[in-house]
């Protein structure tokens, strides 16, 4: 357990007053929080502002998502409204063409036509065929009001839609407002720390996430865990690895920065499953499986939110983008909160 200093610095005091002030225009609490004394307290309150700003990135995610899902919901409205314009065009041609050819047949009752002709076995048949050509009409006109009818719901269902669009590309803003806010906060925060600070940060995150594995293991999870998979599986793996390195960048989905559900989805789509893009719509979409069975390739599921995911590489270790300032890379399974896991090409 690392010691607390007696007295912290200069620089650790500015970190410290960086740390309340940033929080407290990013988060606006009610009551605010303890300031921290310690570099254990400074690590606590920079983990929680990036996992802040991680869940917000999943959130921003999600909206982009269902954006994504109107506007092609729209396009479907759209080239249903083109298709029922061509029908429409169709209708009124034959309800034309119909009437015409009541025009040209005179437009007199059948039993008119019937007392006026010289050839009454000829008139009953020109009465029936009168009365069928009367009777496609109404059908084409009463299709005509249907399709017209038809037509302005699917206009109205598609403002409707746009509608809903417009609010989630607002949302969407506002999130990205958050993440970077609370992103911009715990950089700051860490540029003002001196470089042994820096060590000794970094120090203590190993410490606790080795302490984390340590106990993780001790329950013997993975005892039975399989160490073959699929060869999709294969797959995300060897993508994962060939992405170790790059920077996490929120939002992103490579080639060059990833976020941590960016750099899964992407790998899975390597191998040819297509995923769903964030951490939230995979552990709730995905096929999910007991942690001792779980194999190569398999995503794991942080935290009560479902906010982190990395992807399960065998031995005990993930790969993953852990966040802003860190880079793709290995680390244990069990250093987090672990949800559960999901697989994506289950059965």
């Amino acid at each position: 357990m690392t010691r607390t200093p007696r007295a912290p610095g200069r620089r650790t005091a500015a970190a410290v007053a960086l740390v309340c002030a940033l929080t407290a225009t990013v988060q606006a609490p009610a009551r605010a929080d303890p300031e921290p004394t310690t570099l254990t307290g400074i690590r606590e309150r920079v983990e929680r502002l990036y996992h802040d700003a991680e869940a917000a990135t999943d959130q921003y995610n999600l909206a982009g998502e269902k954006v994504t899902a109107k506007e092609r919901r729209v396009r479907e409205l759209d080239a249903e409204v083109a298709a029922a314009e061509a029908r429409l065009a169709r209708l009124t041609t034959q309800a034309g063409a119909a009437a015409r050819a009541q025009y040209r047949g005179g437009g007199l009752p059948a039993e008119v036509q019937f007392v006026l002709s010289g050839d009454p076995e000829r008139a009953l048949d020109t009465a029936a065929v009168a009365r069928q050509a009367q009777q496609s009409t109404r059908r084409v006109l009463t299709a005509l009001a249907e399709t017209r009818g038809e037509l302005e719901e699917r206009r109205a269902s598609a403002a409707a839609e746009l509608r809903t669009l417009r609010s989630e590309r607002e949302k969407k803003a506002a999130h990205r407002a958050t993440v970077e806010k609370r992103i911009a906060a715990a950089e700051a925060i860490e540029a003002r720390l001196a470089e042994d600070q820096r060590r000794r940060l970094a120090a203590l995150e190993k410490e606790r996430a080795d302490a984390s594995q340590e106990e993780w293991e001790r329950t013997g999870v993975l005892d039975r865990a399989p160490a073959a998979t699929s060869d999709a599986g294969r797959e995300a793996v060897a993508y994962a690895t060939r992405q170790l390195g790059k920077p996490y960048v929120w939002g992103a989905v490579g080639p060059g920065s990833f976020d941590c559900s960016g750099l899964t989805s992407k790998a899975w789509l390597a191998a040819g499953v297509p995923i769903p893009r964030t951490s939230q719509e995979q552990w709730r979409l995905l096929p999910r499986v007991p942690v001792e069975d779980m194999r190569p390739g398999d995503l794991i599921i942080y935290y009560a939110g479902a906010t982190h995911v990395g992807l399960y590489i065998g031995d005990g270790k993930i790969i993953h983008a852990p966040r802003p300032g860190r880079w793709v890379t290995e680390a244990p399974a069990g250093s987090m909160e672990i949800l559960g896991v999901v697989r994506p090409d289950a059965g």
